[in-house]
């Protein structure tokens, strides 16, 4: 499989998980703090989909034995 649709993926990923996490810290600081962990939470997993994103590509692209 080509590497173009892993890597806009897992870049759109992160670039969203970036996103919430400073959305996060806004609301942490205009005193919404009922949403925080919520936000923050969220940020955390958009970050470790772009990581098994990043994996599945690495594992796609190893040779198959069978």
């Amino acid at each position: 499989m080509t590497k173009a649709p892993f890597v806009a993926m897992s870049v759109a990923t992160a670039a969203l998980g970036t996103a919430l996490g400073s959305l996060a810290l806004q609301l942490r600081a205009n005193g919404y703090e009922q949403y925080v962990e919520s936000v923050a939470t969220f940020s955390v997993l958009m970050y470790i989909t772009a990581a098994l994103v990043v994996v599945t590509w690495v594992r796609d692209g190893q040779t198959h034995s069978n």
